[in-house]
């Protein structure tokens, strides 16, 4: 089993990542991290609590950053996520709290207590890990490997036509983990949108029978009706963060090549994640999937 801490925003395809994870017996999911993002702090860490409730797991929830940080948050979308981000669907406060110790303090923690053995799959704003590299450098050469959901290298953004949410979201904080020394692999917009889970599957979820598959297949139903508006006729939704999972689990779902990336930080290309042909390549890059492959196994594990 690899020892793993999820670094979440949760949301929607954030809770799809967060069951994918925890019914997979590869991962030792270990703990999960807040940060803000597809809504404010108190809302992703309340609903990763949530999430955990539904699934019947009592993995400890470490509370994050709230902010960015050098610049101004930018508005949630909640046009994507819900107004609770949970596709309108909180119905209930989790019995649950977060734990008293910080993300940031738990990163750095349990990085030094295992040393070239974590795993750490980001699939939100990279605050949290930016903050554990600023406060304690070392550990960028003690964590085995970063995975983040994050970037379109050779696509479009899906924010602005460069950049997409995770890091526009904060840029100066991917800028610097892409910097670090880190061993980083990108799970972009390249592949994560040419992954689909079909409306048709929601129906069997509800099916089974369960409060978990009826809570799955509902906020999933929203997410998938705010791709419509996006992409007409889509027929359901990208699978962005449990992708990232996925390439944990089984790197053989994508192909990697490995180059220099950097960050734009202003102007009008503020995010864009550039593979810039100077300088030495460290950042893997997933440039091909096999979608239908990743699909087959996500679905045979959500539940």
């Amino acid at each position: 089993m690899k020892p793993v801490i999820l670094d979440v925003d949760t949301g929607i395809d954030d809770a799809l990542a967060i069951a994918y994870a925890l019914n997979s017996p590869e991962l030792e999911v270990i703990g999960l991290t807040t940060c803000f993002g597809n809504g404010p702090i108190e809302y992703t860490t309340r609903n990763t609590l949530v999430v955990l409730e539904k699934l019947g797991r009592m993995v400890p929830v470490y509370a994050g950053a709230g902010n960015p940080l050098k610049r101004a948050r930018k508005k949630f979308p909640t046009h994507v996520h819900g107004e609770d981000g949970l596709g309108n669907k909180f119905d209930r406060p989790p019995a649950r709290e977060a734990e008293s110790e910080g993300a940031v303090d738990y990163l750095i923690r349990q990085v030094k207590q295992r040393p070239n053995e974590m795993t750490i799959i980001a699939v939100g704003p990279l605050t949290n890990l930016a903050l554990a590299v600023e406060m304690e450098p070392e550990i960028a050469s003690l964590i085995k490997e970063v995975v983040i959901m994050g970037g379109a290298v050779f696509t479009s953004g899906n924010v602005t036509p460069y950049s997409e949410a995770n890091i526009i979201t904060d840029p100066e904080a991917a800028s610097i983990v892409f910097s670090s020394g880190l061993t980083v692999t990108i799970v972009g917009l390249d592949v994560t949108m040419k992954t689909l889970l079909p409306s048709a599957n929601l129906n069997e979820w509800r099916a089974i029978g369960t409060e978990a598959t009826h809570f799955f297949a509902d906020i999933t139903s929203f997410y998938m009706q705010s791709y419509e508006t996006f992409h007409p006729g889509i027929g359901g939704c990208a699978l962005h963060d449990p992708l990232a999972v996925g390439v944990v689990i089984d790197p053989s779902f994508v192909k990697k090549e490995k180059w220099n990336v950097q960050v734009v930080l202003e102007g009008e290309e503020a995010g864009r994640t550039i593979a810039n042909a100077e300088g030495e390549p460290k950042i893997q890059v997933c440039t091909k999937v096999e979608a239908e492959k990743f699909l087959n196994h996500f679905l045979d594990r959500i539940f």
